[in-house]
């Protein structure tokens, strides 16, 4: 399946999730007297309208039936029919509202949806749509495109609220009859925080000195702290490599090495300055484009490099040409502007108002790049970089650069980078998407739903920046702060940070995100006082503990009355094992490494076209356990590991992983090599610092892993798991030989074989627990 034809799958799919989850919880009995008092078209008609009439009457000219559109407030009230005497919507008037009249009849050949669109209108539904043209049918522009505005801050929640953010959230609570929950112990508060802002678990340490801290102001000096660590700046790194589809390969059939790794380390540079993000984002869309760009500005426009590039013979270089352009754009518009633009590829946009005029327009911004499609020289040199590019030398690490680690000591390191070239190219909408159809010549710019380039500003990726970042712009602000809400409460208050258009889903609470998106452009785009703002929050502390009343009223937890309880990412369950067993390697930036995975997987899948990705070599010493945040990232073999906890391809840009669970995760938990020498590791930990007997060893290795002693009960499980183990190994020297084997870490041969097997054996239980994969 082509990725257009993959994206277009998707986006329906979306609509019919959301179409049917709507149907489900929304009881067909309700009456009239339970809709709201005032309907509201963006957060009670839009939705229905989108979910069930656009496939139909939507933006798509192509596909628009009947002459009727329901996209626009022009389309949706013009005159319809040949004679031009009836119309789908009356304000004040449902009886003469044809929209009314074929929603509710029952003759098959005239009731929306038709039958065979299988789509349905539920009773409460048809109420909503009734009142609403009854109120006089009041029609709003997309809440997504509409400017946030400063909202009054509730009063609700005094003596429970700690800022603003609570106050909304306890308002919300009330709504819905609810009330929050109560503050999570001192202990699971490091554990979330930890994983939150750093990606690792607390030290034990750490963990102590939190519990004893009796300042008042002891929690806003643990999340300063944490903020102002290297470790956040890799965790923040490790989202944005989600976002800007890095890896270390070009992809495609013979997927050969790339190098864009000192990119990524400018990428923590710049979240360990605390770089502002209007800043961050503008230097790696267009620093080649700013007054004297230095070397590190141009370096930040590797963001735009990251995509795939092709070396197989045989291609068409303008298809792939192409192929690269769009996907620069359909990145801004997923990164930064929250929409499916690649919808619009290759027809106007089904669901949103965008057209692929608007599509091409967009595309044009990055249609003036001297480049190839077709690079036949990747297969030369790994360390050889498509033009545009930038020559790093030693001497420039050394004096300017300084944030490049530069391991192996090359002379120089030639880097992909942005450029504009001498004479603009032409763009033209393409019919279809298809590379050599050319329409009309289009100029670059933003789509029309949204406010124009600022005046002033220039018409290229530059100004395209400038332009993200203006008060008028409804997006930046809003999408930047629902992904760093996900990032510490697992689902954004837009649940799809994908899409916040018109099959998006709703804000479960606008005012927040809009007061949340003005702050932080008004605070200078400060991402780590933005985090620290929601941190400090009473309702990011919660217990996450439910009860059943609560999880029958609110399952999902979209109200927020208690923390979501929320599985680690990948990188965070590898990274924990090394880090609380000792074995992890701190070292920050450089080349990435090749640690463990299944023997002769890159032979088995790769193409003919040879290089340094034709074989997996095992990195050798500490570099087996440097942070997943810098494995080598090969894009027609990901690292199996991390794809199986549900990490992202990077084939194109995510803002939000998968979430699965599936028999083959605790399958890797248990046989990983990587898990079984942190195990080893964590085992000897155990024996020569936590304890004299088993009962406190097994304690010291749960609370390390979980950051919370175990209950008696699971004490007592662990210990009786120890004894039969070691029983066993006692009669089977040679088989606890061969398990302690496993992987290039090994004990001191002093040790006893049995006590160190049946140990290992515990602590790779521990690993698996739930509480071990959760941050609490």
């Amino acid at each position: 399946m082509s990725t257009l034809k993959s994206c277009c799958f998707a986006v329906l799919c979306t609509a019919l999730f959301f179409s049917c989850e709507q149907a489900s919880t929304t009881d067909p009995t309700l009456t009239a007297a339970t809709l709201p008092e005032v309907v509201d078209f963006n957060f009670h008609i839009k939705p229905i309208l989108s979910d069930r009439c656009f496939k139909c009457h939507g933006p798509d000219e192509a596909t628009r039936e009947g002459g009727l559109g329901l996209h626009t407030e022009a389309h949706a009230f013009a005159a319809l029919g040949k004679a031009q005497d009836h119309y789908a919507l009356v304000p004040g008037n449902p009886e003469q509202s044809t929209l009314i009249q074929r929603i509710y009849t029952d003759d098959p050949q005239e009731i929306m949806p038709p039958p065979e669109s299988n789509l349905t209108l539920t009773e409460h539904e048809k109420a909503l749509l009734r009142r609403w043209v009854e109120q006089g049918a009041e029609w709003k522009k997309h809440w997504a495109f509409l400017p946030p505005e400063m909202p009054e801050v509730p009063e609700a929640g005094a003596g429970w609220a700690q800022n603003e953010i609570d106050h909304f959230v306890y308002a919300k609570l009330q709504e819905q009859g609810l009330q929050p929950s109560l503050k999570a112990e001192k202990a699971k508060l490091i554990r979330r925080l930890s994983f939150d802002l750093r990606g690792l678990p607390p030290t034990l340490e750490e963990i102590d000195a939190f519990v004893e801290d009796d300042r008042p102001d002891a929690w806003a000096r643990l999340v300063d702290t944490f903020l102002n660590s290297t470790a956040y700046a890799e965790r923040m790194a490790l989202d944005w490599m989600d976002i800007a589809r890095y890896a270390d390969t070009h992809g495609y059939q013979d997927d050969f090495e790339r190098v864009m790794w000192p990119w990524r380390d400018w990428v923590i540079h710049a979240f360990k300055e605390n770089m502002p993000y209007d800043q961050f984002v503008t230097w790696q869309l267009a620093g080649d484009l700013l007054p004297e760009p230095t070397l590190e500005q141009r370096i930040a426009t590797g963001f735009n490099r990251n995509h795939k590039i092709t070396a197989e013979g045989g291609v068409i270089d303008e298809e792939y040409r192409v192929e690269y352009v769009a996907d620069r754009a359909q990145t801004l518009g997923t990164a930064f502007l929250g929409l499916t633009m690649e919808c619009a590829k290759c027809h106007d946009h089904k669901y949103d108002p965008i057209s692929q005029k608007d599509y091409f327009s967009l595309y044009g911004y990055f249609n003036t790049i001297p480049e190839k499609g077709f690079v036949g020289q990747l297969n030369q040199n790994f360390r050889y970089a498509p033009k545009p590019s930038v020559r790093i030398t030693q001497e420039e690490i050394e004096g300017i650069v300084t944030f490049i680690n530069n391991r192996d000591s090359l002379p120089y390191i030639d880097l992909m980078v942005m450029e504009e070239q001498e004479e603009p190219r032409k763009t033209y909408i393409l019919n279809r998407g298809k590379y050599d159809q050319y329409g009309d010549e289009v100029q670059p710019a933003v789509p029309a739903q949204l406010p124009p380039i600022p005046e002033g500003a220039p018409n290229n990726r530059l100004g395209l920046a400038q332009w993200l970042f203006t008060p008028e712009n409804p997006l930046t602000g809003r999408v930047t702060v629902n992904r760093l809400w996900q990032q510490l409460f697992g689902t954004g208050i837009v649940a799809t940070p994908f899409d916040f258009g018109n099959q998006g889903a709703l804000p479960t609470h606008p005012e927040l995100l809009d007061f949340l998106a003005i702050k932080f452009r008004e605070e200078g785009w400060d991402v780590k006082a933005m985090l620290r703002y929601m941190a400090l929050s009473a309702t990011y502390q919660q217990t996450a503990a439910a009860s059943p009343e609560l999880l029958e009223q609110d399952p999902e937890n979209r109200w927020l009355a208690r923390a979501p309880r929320l599985r680690l990412q990948a990188e965070m369950i590898r990274d924990q094992a090394f880090a609380v067993s000792g074995l992890l390697n701190e070292e920050v930036g450089g080349p990435s490494v090749k640690p463990y995975q299944p023997e002769g997987l890159w032979e088995e899948t790769t193409g003919g076209g040879g290089g340094s990705t034709a074989r997996y070599m095992v990195s050798e010493g500490p570099d087996r356990y440097r942070k997943s945040l810098y494995t080598f990232w090969k894009r027609t073999v990901p690292p199996p590991g991390m794809l199986i906890m549900d990490a992202p391809s990077r084939d194109l840009c995510s803002v939000k992983r998968q979430e699965t669970n599936t028999p083959l995760q605790a399958l890797l938990l248990l046989n990983d090599p990587q898990v079984l020498e942190a195990s080893k590791a964590l085992a000897l930990q155990a024996w020569e610092q936590g304890g004299a007997d088993a009962e406190e060893r097994i304690a010291f290795m749960f609370r390390a892993v979980t950051s919370a002693s175990p209950e008696e009960a699971e004490l007592q499980l662990l210990l009786d798991y120890f004894e039969e183990e070691r029983a066993a190994y006692t009669e089977k020297q040679e088989e606890a030989k061969s398990y302690l084997s496993v992987g290039a870490y090994t004990l001191p041969d002093t040790l006893p074989l049995a006590d160190m097997a049946a140990y290992t054996l515990v602590a790779n239980t521990i690993f698996n627990l739930d509480e071990a994969i959760t941050r609490g």
